[in-house]
């Protein structure tokens, strides 16, 4: 972007219209026009002479243009009080979470592993290895936190290492979470992160019983993903695709999805990805770029890539996942979907790494094998190597202690778009959010430096990506969109405006 501004309540007595706070900037290929957004979240294009007209408080306030602007929030016609009220619900829709507590809570409940994934973020141990399970009186006090948030809906995560190797704890903590939850009546979701190796009929039908979604790694076709996820028997592939096989069978195909993860081996190839997710059956995939973690952060002079080698592999990706999604392939991008849906939509979504306030603690616990409690994955994988700053207390430590904490201190501090430099003036700070853990992986402080933060290249990359499309407003491209956010077939949606995203979200 070119400049960037905020201006709040401003007021010319002979203009006719305030000022809303507002935020503008340029995108790379269209110099003459100017991007607006507001804090509700909705935007604008304007060319370069009606948008010096708006700040400039030279806008005829009885034209349509100044009638669509205070439509979007941008400007208040009139001497009239502006509505707060009518700010302060759309403020109120999009920062719905904080009401909420942590309602994500991931369970470690083995580092034991049996790849030897380049790209691993954790510090993984060998299946054989003793001493790195989760022991029973850790899981209960997890269970005693869990319950301790005051969100109404949770999604209870296993992770490991590869979680399957500790299934019986994963059973404890289960029946354990049932037998509690038939007196705090919440809504819960079990999640499963494992390659689905060895997975067994009678595990399955535990997941079967208790409703889990399952998610393993699909990295491509059998070369790459052999590639990036080695067995000593080569056969990572064709394990992962009879894992899924049976996970399907017994659970049904939408309780059981995939990522990717892309090393420099990936970017050669992102046709072939996409396409392998269809010839797969899945209907979603996530183009997940490395990590600064683990073994992926010493791995990354090897697998690694800038950000401009990663967004021209993602345009790729994203104009052949378009074109296939208009050919009848139901496939949407996962992270594209969830820009789209903070764009496009009025409220909150529910990723972690793109909250203001982060999503660190305040959305996410995270309760580690020894009984670490951290507020997320990544705060883990740097305690794995040895930096602990992020270790909130233990399983034995009260939840009000935890969210008390001094590293939740220090993530509250910098974890607010709307006060960080770089962030606050940014035009498309409404939909984006501060992760202070990333930022110190990244760059050793929790606050970042926007201008060299291989983050903020890559979120402002892709919003300028996908703000381009929808300047462009090809048809066949906003349907596409549309059946994303909505969850609806691309054949459903025939010459809907895009604006009716908003009602049917």
């Amino acid at each position: 972007m070119k400049f960037q501004l905020i201006s709040a309540f401003q007021s010319n007595a002979d203009s006719g219209y305030r000022l809303l706070p507002f935020r503008f900037g340029r995108l790379p290929d269209r110099p003459d026009e100017v991007l607006v957004t507001g804090d509700s979240g909705r935007f604008t294009f304007l060319s370069q002479a009606d948008f010096l007209a708006f700040a400039d408080h030279r806008l005829d306030p009885t034209t349509t243009r100044a009638r669509d602007l205070e439509g979007l929030d941008l400007l208040h016609r009139g001497d009239r009080p502006i509505p707060l009220d009518r700010h302060a619900i759309a403020w109120r829709t999009r920062k719905a979470f904080l009401f909420d507590g942590p309602s994500l809570h991931i369970f470690v409940v083995t580092l034991r592993c049996h790849h030897s994934c380049r790209y691993c973020q954790v510090s993984r141990r060998a299946e054989s290895d003793a001493g790195y399970d989760m022991d029973e009186a850790t899981a209960r006090a997890a269970v005693d936190r869990l319950f301790e948030s005051p969100a109404r809906q949770l999604t209870v995560e296993f992770q490991g290492g590869e979680p399957l190797l500790a299934f019986e704890r994963i059973r404890g903590i289960v029946e354990d979470i049932a037998a509690r939850n038939r007196s705090q009546r919440r809504t819960i979701t079990f999640v499963l992160a494992s390659t689905l190796h060895g997975v067994t009929d009678e595990q399955l039908a535990f997941f079967r019983e208790h409703r889990f979604e399952l998610s393993t790694s699909l990295d491509g076709p059998a070369a790459l993903h052999d590639l990036n996820r080695p067995l000593p028997t080569r056969e990572s592939h064709a394990r992962t695709l009879a894992g899924v096989a049976r996970a399907r069978a017994a659970l049904g195909a939408d309780h059981v999805n995939a990522l990717t993860t892309l090393t420099r081996a990936s970017l050669a190839h992102p046709e072939a990805i996409v396409d392998h997710y269809i010839e797969q059956g899945f209907t979603s995939i996530f183009l997940r770029p490395l990590s600064p973690y683990g073994f992926a952060r010493r791995g990354l002079a090897r697998q690694g890539y800038a950000t401009g080698e990663f967004m021209t592999f993602y345009r790729r990706a994203l104009a052949h996942l378009i074109r296939r999604n208009l050919e009848g392939h139901a496939l949407t991008e996962a992270y594209a979907t969830l820009l789209l849906s903070s764009i496009l939509t009025p409220f909150a979504h529910g990723y972690m790494d793109l909250r203001s306030p982060a999503g660190a603690g305040l959305g996410v616990l995270l309760y580690d094998y020894d009984g670490a409690v951290y507020p997320s994955d990544e705060a883990r994988m740097l305690a794995a190597e040895g930096d602990r700053r992020f270790r909130m207390g233990s399983v034995h430590t009260p939840y009000r202690e935890l969210l008390l904490s001094e590293p939740m201190q220090a993530i509250l501090a910098a974890g607010l778009t709307e006060g960080l430099t770089g962030c606050a003036d940014c035009v498309f700070q409404p939909y984006c959010g501060a992760d202070p853990v990333d930022a110190y992986a990244r760059q050793a402080d929790v606050y970042g430096h926007r201008p060299s933060s291989a983050f903020c290249a890559r979120q402002t990359a892709m919003f300028e990506l996908l703000f381009g499309y929808l300047r462009d407003g090809d048809a066949d491209v906003m349907r596409v969109f549309q059946s994303w956010v909505q969850r609806r077939a691309v054949a459903e949606i025939r010459g809907e405006p895009p604006e009716a995203i908003d009602a049917a979200a």
